[in-house]
């Protein structure tokens, strides 16, 4: 049995973008960063590390990708891949690490869910809110 699996939960880093590959095949692009922090022995302070991670997400699920914007939480599934390109200045081949993404699920914060709720009732009628 095999499983390449990666599950991320973190913040996106920029607005989505969407790019033109191969064969004018349209996939989107997410940057998306999660941290982590452990508190180091001698100091006794807490020491934290970002780590970024590129997210690729073809077809009709990245239409929906292409919508997030810069700051949105979201837990992302998708399976690790690696390639190589020769950039056009270099001699030797750099190899690049991306998630291509199967699963986006975006989380809200609790007072922006609240938030945004309160403005969606205040926008309805006090009428159609009985019924």
């Amino acid at each position: 049995m095999f499983l390449n699996r990666a599950t991320l939960i973190g913040y996106l880093g920029g607005d989505a973008e969407v790019r033109t590959g191969k064969n004018d095949q349209k996939f989107t692009t997410l940057s998306i960063a999660t941290k982590t922090s452990y508190k180091d022995k001698e100091s006794g302070e807490y020491i934290s590390h970002t780590e970024w991670h590129r997210c690729i997400v073809f077809g009709k699920f990245g239409e929906f990708a292409a919508t997030l914007k810069k700051g949105a939480h979201v837990q992302v599934e998708g399976e690790i891949r690696h390639s190589e390109y020769t950039p056009k200045k270099a001699k030797k081949p750099v190899r690049t690490d991306s998630i291509r993404v199967n699963s986006i699920l975006k989380l809200d914060r609790a007072e922006k869910a609240a938030a945004e709720e309160q403005e969606v009732e205040q926008e309805i009628p006090s009428e159609e809110v009985a019924e």
